[in-house]
């Protein structure tokens, strides 16, 4: 078994931060296939700090630390001047450590410091797209002086190798955590949600055609008392909660992960709007909210990305070309003469979900790639 310590800018907050997502649930898995796992995150940063200014902040981060007790946790000071001599003697024996793409440039410089000393593997994983939007931010993290990198697609692995002359590089596709991602009772209170941040401008328009759109039609063709509709997340600008309510969509706020399970069986459907750079230099890479929504067992409209490492089954879930296609759709899933239409496409996302993405599954190939190919 491996000593396994992984970096990163936080997993006790999602606010803005999908990262902690996925890399909970991974830490969780590689666990349990019996590896030594220490995560490493500082005591306050920007995630932290905007969640806690949320109502339910500190309600998120007890949640956070009931559901994951087994996770080895530990926070550092980037202030304390003991902070090497304090990594040093955590990081004795470790055989990988895994820094992720947001953390500070002095944590980097640090631990690829104490790799010469303690002898440990570093791998770099990324799972944004700065690689392609701002590859001079990634250029300033040192990652060529890293024994590989980790990435969560295809087209961003062709990134690091053509583009940045990488050669030890694998993909390792975000997956749900289905310790927490999982069908639950159906009790549907509303007919349409949708879980994600406005997107910093990089799918604005995208929002407003594929989902706000579509939703105010729905809303206006069954009336406000028979269509409902909620959007939960974080950074919305003023011009786009007036588009919310002119449309008729509740404005939910900031909706910890750990909940999504549950509004998904309060609600009859929900959507994937990917941002721009994963419908362009990022293509085929989809959000890690697929795999959780499927996992959870609700219908799902996607807007257009191309599948092109085939993730999916055809029916695992609706693509859809244009904004008319996006309310044909959802009419069409919201129909209950076609529940069980609906339903078979549950329970073929759900299926495809256990059979290929799961945390469980990445951890496994994780080993692989350790095992084989870093430390082989």
């Amino acid at each position: 078994m491996l000593k396994i310590a992984i970096f990163l800018h936080t997993l006790r907050s999602d606010w803005n931060n999908g990262n902690a997502h996925f890399l909970r649930g991974l830490t969780r898995e590689l666990g349990t296939l019996g590896h030594t796992v220490k995560v490493f995150e500082p005591v306050t940063g920007w995630s932290i700090e905007n969640l806690r200014t949320e109502p339910n902040g500190e309600a998120s981060l007890a949640q956070f630390a009931a559901t994951y007790p087994d996770i080895d946790l530990r926070l550092y000071d980037t202030t304390d001047p003991d902070l090497r001599n304090e990594l040093m003697r955590e990081l004795h024996g470790f055989d990988v450590v895994i820094v992720h793409e947001w953390n500070e440039r002095a944590l980097i410089d640090l631990v690829l410091d104490l790799r010469s000393e303690l002898g440990f593997q570093a791998l770099f994983h990324d799972t944004h797209h700065r690689a392609s939007s701002s590859p001079e931010a990634i250029r300033a993290l040192r990652v060529y002086e890293f024994d590989g990198v980790l990435a969560f697609g295809d087209a961003l692995t062709r990134i690091y190798k053509e583009r940045f002359g990488i050669t030890q590089c694998w993909t390792l596709h975000e997956a749900a955590d289905t310790t927490v991602f999982y069908p639950r009772e159906a009790s549907p209170e509303q007919d349409l949600v949708w879980i994600g941040n406005w997107g910093d401008g990089e799918r604005s328009a995208e929002l407003r055609q594929y989902l706000i759109g579509p939703a105010k039609r729905l809303r206006e063709q069954y009336g406000p008392d028979n269509f409902r509709a909620t959007i939960y997340g974080v950074r919305y600008p003023a011009d786009g909660l007036a588009a919310l309510a002119e449309a008729g969509i509740r404005y939910g706020g900031y909706l910890p992960n750990l909940s999504a399970p549950d509004m998904y069986a309060r609600s009859r459907v929900t959507m994937h709007v990917p941002r721009q750079q994963y419908n362009d230099a990022l293509t085929g890479i989809p959000t890690i909210r697929v795999f959780e929504a499927l996992a959870s067992g609700i219908p799902l409209v996607s807007a257009p990305w191309q599948d092109t490492e085939e993730l999916f089954r055809e029916g695992d879930f609706s693509f859809v070309e244009n904004g008319d296609d996006a309310y044909e759709e959802l009419d069409l899933l919201l129909d209950p003469e076609e529940r069980d239409n609906a339903q078979a496409q549950i329970e073929q996302g759900l299926a495809t979900v256990l059979a290929r993405h799961t945390c469980a599954h990445r951890a496994a190939q994780l080993t692989r790639i350790l095992t084989k190919e870093v430390l082989g």
